[in-house]
Parts: C-alpha cells; sequence; structure tokens
C-alpha cells in the first residue's frame, strides 16, 4: 500500500491483545466456525488468555456451538461485558443481540463495519494473549473491515475441504490476505478422510490432500489436515467444545498438532 493510500485507512481499534488470528475460509460449508471455536478453546486450555470474535454478523453459529444460545450481551459504562465461556474464554457474537435465534441481520456493509469496530473497541476486552477472530465466507465487508481496524494482527488461517471447488476459493482468500499484507499462518485441511471407528480403514469421503496442494501452488505454510469425526459433528450440534471433552481421537491428534504449529509460529 502506498503512504497516500495509508492515510485513507481507519484508525486500529485501541484494545490489550498480542495475536490477532483470522480464520478464513473462501468458500461456506468446510468447518471454518468449528475450527475457530476448537482453536480459541484449545489455547485457552493450554493456559492463554483468549477472545473469540464471532463476526459472521449474518449467520452466527459460535453461541449455539459453546452452549450460549441463552446468554445476551450486558454492558457497563456504555462498554461491552464479553460473555465468560471459561476462566481464559470469553465470546462477542452478533447472535447474543438478537431478539430470537430465528431473527435475521438486515444490514448493509456500513452497518457492519460499524458493528465490527464496536464489538472491537468498545468491549471490556480483559488483555488477551490472542484474539480469534471468525469470519462468514469469502472476502466482504467483514474480512476487509477487520483486516483494516484489528491490532496486531499475527495472520490468517485458511479453512477448506479436499475438493477443487473449495481449495480454488482458498487461493482468493490467500490472496485476499497477500493485498491486505497479512501473513497467512497456514492452510488447514477439514474432513480430511473418514477413519471407521471399528476397522480402523480411512475412507476419503470428499477426497485427500487438496489443502495441502494449495498451499504448495500459493506458497504458504501447511498446518494439517483434521478427519472427519462424529465427535466434532456432535459436540457441535450439543454445545460443547470437541478438544475440551474428547482424551484420544485422530481428529483430536490433528487439532492439537496444528495448535502447536500456528503456536510456534507466532510466538
Amino acid at each position: 500500500m502506498t503512504a497516500e493510500t495509508n492515510k485513507n485507512l481507519p484508525k486500529r481499534a485501541d484494545i490489550d491483545v498480542k495475536h490477532v488470528i483470522i480464520v478464513l475460509s473462501g468458500k461456506g460449508g468446510v468447518g471454518k466456525s468449528t475450527v475457530a471455536v476448537n482453536l480459541a478453546y484449545a489455547l485457552s486450555m493450554k493456559g492463554k488468555q483468549v477472545g473469540l470474535l464471532d463476526l459472521d454478523i449474518h449467520g452466527p453459529n459460535v453461541p449455539k456451538m459453546l452452549g450460549l444460545e441463552n446468554h445476551q450481551l450486558l454492558s457497563e459504562n456504555n462498554k461491552i461485558i464479553p460473555v465468560k465461556v471459561t476462566e481464559n474464554l470469553q465470546v462477542i457474537s452478533m447472535a447474543f443481540l438478537l431478539p430470537h435465534r430465528n431473527s435475521p441481520v438486515i444490514w448493509r456493509g456500513p452497518m457492519k463495519s460499524n458493528a465490527i469496530r464496536q464489538f472491537l473497541e468498545d468491549t471490556t476486552w480483559e488483555p488477551l494473549d490472542y484474539l480469534i477472530v471468525d469470519l462468514p465466507p469469502g472476502t466482504g465487508d467483514e474480512a476487509l473491515t477487520i483486516a483494516q481496524t484489528a491490532p496486531n494482527i499475527a495472520g490468517t488461517v485458511i479453512v477448506t475441504t479436499p475438493q477443487s471447488v473449495s481449495t480454488l476459493d482458498s487461493s482468493k482468500a490467500i490472496t485476499f490476505s497477500r493485498d491486505l499484507e497479512m501473513d497467512v499462518l497456514g492452510v488447514i485441511e477439514n474432513m480430511s478422510g473418514y477413519i471407521c471407528p471399528s476397522c480402523k480403514t480411512e475412507v476419503d469421503i470428499f477426497g485427500k490432500g487438496g489443502g495441502e496442494k494449495i498451499a504448495v501452488e500459493m506458497g504458504v505454510p501447511y498446518l494439517g489436515n483434521i478427519p472427519v469425526d462424529l465427535s466434532i459433528r456432535q459436540s457441535g450440534d450439543e454445545g460443547w467444545a470437541f478438544v475440551g471433552k474428547n482424551s484420544d481421537s485422530p481428529a483430536l491428534h490433528a487439532i492439537n498438532g496444528i495448535i502447536d504449529r500456528l503456536i510456534s509460529k507466532i510466538e
């Protein structure tokens, strides 16, 4: 960006956070919110102070996935108070402001941008080691606003499934990150094969290897793949974090490996 362009950009939000990780996907339905929730929860289990910011304005699912559907945002001294999941994890979501779970958000871009800045700056976040930002699919208003206003952006994590249709759109998310001068921390291939719990045979339901292939083609790191696991689906439906209740599974080992690789890149 030129110096003239930088003059016209909004100021970065003034919040106490060491590292902001933006979770992106080029296409919907790839499990981006599932990855964001479990990434945030796993980091909090490692003793990190973590904020999870659900910026899927039109389809906020994080409260449902963490069993927080009946919570509402409170305010004090004109500041929003995040919802606490654990001592180390706090959450903000548009869903907390809706009068009913079926209520739509019918907003144009400027209203969404203003809400995002409020969620960032007008919130009493405790000092954070990490702020995980869950975005809607694509590279629209929400992605652009957070890229231009969040402080201390460590980089983006691109979530894809193995199919070529998904990886094609992932390449656009990678290009978007570069255009906005954000580091791409890596690509995660979600729903990467299914391991039968009885016979341990792996079946590539959606294919395999597309995430790693696009990472190589685009010259960005590959963080790893997460296999299909029925408990991941169950956790999202029932409102608990998969990494918080599972002690041993291929998917859990995969997520923990991805977390370790992310931390080593950032810290």
